[in-house]
């Protein structure tokens, strides 16, 4: 396996972590790129998983403001109820005293025999037989540049104009370019493509900013790729709101996810 996705580092604060905004975990127009949101909250997660000892159950980022290329972010963690299997806590993350997004989560894990899904894939061909969904700035760098998408069902890109999906729903297999094991992290940074989803179902150059991200796990298996069904379920007043459920390749549902987020529909094909 390669160096993680992102380089969180320690502090003497066991309760205190910071990251790089390098441009390996940034997105936007070159000049302007930030933090991808999914990585905050990805952080956010493993940032607690490191101070508690435990597995997050629940997490939710609220977005805030925006973390520039070449800027820090420090993440702060609280953990204001430690029970015997279960720790509910918060981050909050900030660049000086700016602060970018908050996170509150649940973490642990209890001893039970219980096991069951009643979520089920779309019926969907794999990886290797579905197109590249690259991403239209390129593989060149930018966070972009280091996600493997292949599109299992709807459109992507310009191909999406004029072609609305008319149920809403469309999916995404994903996997890490550079190979990194698929964990609660990983899956964070994939529950942020529902944005991805917007333009498909409104047949537009459209995506947005996202407002929050609510990341549920529920079983990680090992797997190379994760299946990412998108649900956009509403579009009204310059807001869009959606679900994402993540599978193994066998079909194992490891998490949900939902959002709503900023509409943006961009005009030139330069923007999308």
């Amino acid at each position: 396996m390669s160096a993680a996705f992102f380089d969180l580092k320690s502090t003497h604060n066991p309760h205190r972590w910071y990251l790089a905004v390098e441009p390996g975990i940034c997105v936007g127009a070159v000049g302007s790129e930030f933090m991808f949101g999914g990585v905050g909250l990805a952080s956010s997660v493993a940032a607690m998983e490191r101070t508690t000892g435990r597995p997050v159950v629940w997490a939710t980022a609220q977005y805030l403001s925006y973390a520039r290329a070449g800027e820090v972010v420090d993440l702060d963690v609280w953990t204001p109820t430690q029970g015997k299997y279960n720790t509910q806590a918060r981050v909050i993350g900030h660049v000086g005293d700016k602060e970018i997004l908050t996170v509150n989560a649940a973490l642990g894990a209890r001893p039970s025999e219980l096991s069951g899904q009643w979520v089920t894939p779309p019926d969907v061909p794999p990886p290797e037989d579905c197109a590249a969904g690259d991403h239209w700035r390129g593989r060149e760098a930018g966070l972009h540049s280091r996600v493997d998408v292949r599109i299992a069902r709807g459109r992507y890109g310009a191909d999406r104009v004029g072609k609305p999906q008319a149920d809403g729903r469309s999916a995404l297999w994903a996997r890490p370019r550079e190979g990194q094991a698929i964990d609660a992290s990983m899956l964070a940074v994939f529950a942020d493509f529902v944005p991805q989803g917007v333009g498909a179902a409104l047949g537009l150059n459209a995506g947005g900013n996202s407002l929050d991200n609510t990341l549920r796990i529920r079983r990680i298996v090992p797997t190379d790729w994760v299946l990412c069904d998108i649900q956009i379920t509403g579009v009204h007043g310059g807001f869009a709101h959606g679900l994402m459920s993540l599978f193994a390749q066998d079909g194992e549902l490891m998490a949900t996810a939902s959002q709503s987020l900023i509409l943006r529909v961009r005009e030139r094909p330069e923007d999308r």
